[in-house]
């Protein structure tokens, strides 16, 4: 793992961001004499956040990976990535800025001196959805070990998604009006209910995806969980959002686009979206800037770069340009994934509830989040969209693919748990026999600086290959 200097200062127009070291036991030759020695809570946990949803919407995470792998984009030029051709140090940043910068940044928060239970318990909550987003991209990854030695060794998927279980429980039993305020958040601004409500829903999350592996701990989360609903994100203005600001600190797809154009909507997320008329097609997508052509096309996944090229740069669709607003939001959960958890686990029988009524719900709330609400009933009821009990993983895989557009590493992870949608892979994959990826590459610093360990959970978890299933990824699902 890299070494990083403990403490890194970069100020920006609206934010101050601290950055930490990757472990605490390099402090002193590490040290940068120009730091303060006891960073504010408050810019660690901005930075944190901001830091986070750069991450989960940038470059080597997203729009060069999931947001490919998962069939949200495909790309028209460098078509490299949309391939599966990758190496080992295509996802680098992915990890050392997910530890060195965000884990890190969390962790002095939590031991900070000046912070108080509150601010701990946030950086406990914000600290475990980095950790679910890490495990779900890698899977054996370093958790308990991290940060407390130069050379951490690698948890198991299982334990790290069943520690998170209790991480998330634990902060949020600690979050209380009376352990002072949060200043610093720009997600809930403070709101301890709200982190409260995240936290439980990243539970629920968690139980969801080891339903498959450990039905008895699952079932019984999520059990209770559905008994104490109003513990849960109850509606769209709960929904947990990070609001970016202009440049430098804008959204960045806006920050992409601006710059490059490599990427359009992809064909598989068109094509649906006009199969069965949904309105959240003109949100999703624009028109193709060529005038001749009058409806919403999608570009194929998997060309070479001589056929992505050929489809015509201007006869295909951009991404919408709600999300390519300099303020456009970092999306982490929402009112609709919710809802989606419960049809699913109604189906499943882990709830006696109507799984119909969850999912009606689910595409409501994913409507009305986009602001194409008018006409759900209508929508929900056409045969290729109502609720059909023996088909129930398929819709349901569908409509939570199709919500989660901004959310690509969830749809990633939900694609692979649940089985849905059946994505295929392009004519150009580097992949053998149409396989698809179900991982990502461990980075090539994990081999030369903590080889043993990294071997250690190559041993364990299987080869150190992009079509290695992870804990969670059950195959033969049998839905």
């Amino acid at each position: 793992m890299k070494i990083k200097t403990i403490y890194r200062y970069l100020l920006l127009p609206v934010i101050a961001f601290a950055f930490t070291s990757c472990d605490n036991q390099l402090a002193e030759i590490n040290k940068n004499p120009n730091a303060t020695e006891n960073p504010q809570p408050s810019y660690l946990l901005s930075a944190a956040q901001y830091h986070a949803a750069q991450w989960f919407m940038g470059n080597d995470l997203n729009y060069n990976a999931a947001l490919l792998w998962d069939q949200h984009w495909a790309k028209i030029q460098y078509t490299e990535p949309d391939c599966y051709n990758v190496s080992t140090s295509s996802f680098t940043s992915v990890w050392d800025d997910g530890y060195a910068t965000i884990i890190a940044d969390l962790n002095a928060v939590e031991n900070s001196d000046l912070g108080n239970e509150n601010y701990r318990a946030v950086a406990k909550i914000w600290r475990s959805w980095t950790y679910l987003q890490l495990t779900n991209l890698f899977g054996d990854i370093p958790y308990t070990q991290y940060a407390k030695s130069v050379t951490p060794s690698y948890d198991h998927q299982e334990d790290v998604l069943k520690g998170l279980l209790g991480e998330l429980e634990t902060a949020a039993e600690s979050l209380k009006s009376t352990n002072g305020t949060i200043s610093g958040d720009l997600i809930y601004k403070g709101d301890i209910t709200l982190w409260k409500r995240f936290a439980q829903s990243l539970r629920l999350r968690i139980a969801l995806e080891i339903a498959d592996r450990d039905q008895e701990l699952a079932s019984g989360i999520i059990a209770q969980l559905y008994a104490n609903r109003s513990e849960l994100i109850s509606s769209n203005s709960d929904n947990a959002n990070f609001v970016f600001t202009s440049s430098p600190q804008w959204n960045p797809w806006a920050s992409a686009f601006s710059t490059r154009d490599d990427q359009r909507v992809s064909k598989t997320l068109i094509d649906k979206l006009k199969e069965i008329k949904d309105p959240r097609l003109s949100v999703y997508a624009q028109l193709p800037s060529d005038a001749s052509v009058t409806t919403y096309e999608g570009a194929a996944n998997g060309l070479s770069a001589d056929k992505a090229n050929s489809q015509g740069f201007n006869k295909l669709s951009r991404p919408g340009t709600y999300f390519l607003k300099d303020n456009a939001p970092a999306v982490f959960f929402t009112y609709s994934e919710i809802n989606f958890i419960f049809a699913e686990a109604a189906a499943r029988g882990i709830i006696n509830a109507d799984a119909k009524d969850f999912y009606d719900k689910g595409i409501t709330a994913s409507l009305n989040q986009f602001g194409v609400g008018t006409n759900v009933d209508a929508y929900i009821a056409q045969p290729s969209v109502a609720y059909d009990a023996s088909h129930w993983a398929e819709l349901i895989g569908w409509q939570k693919w199709i919500g989660y557009y901004g959310q690509a590493s969830d749809a990633f992870t939900d694609w692979r748990r649940l089985g849905y949608p059946k994505l295929k892979a392009g004519p150009s994959s580097v992949l053998d026999n149409g396989q698809l990826p179900r991982r990502f590459f461990y980075p090539v610093t994990e081999q030369s600086l903590n080889g043993s360990n990294y071997q250690a959970a190559v041993a364990h978890q299987g080869p150190d290959e992009l079509t290695t299933r992870l804990w969670f990824d059950v195959e033969n699902k049998n839905r």
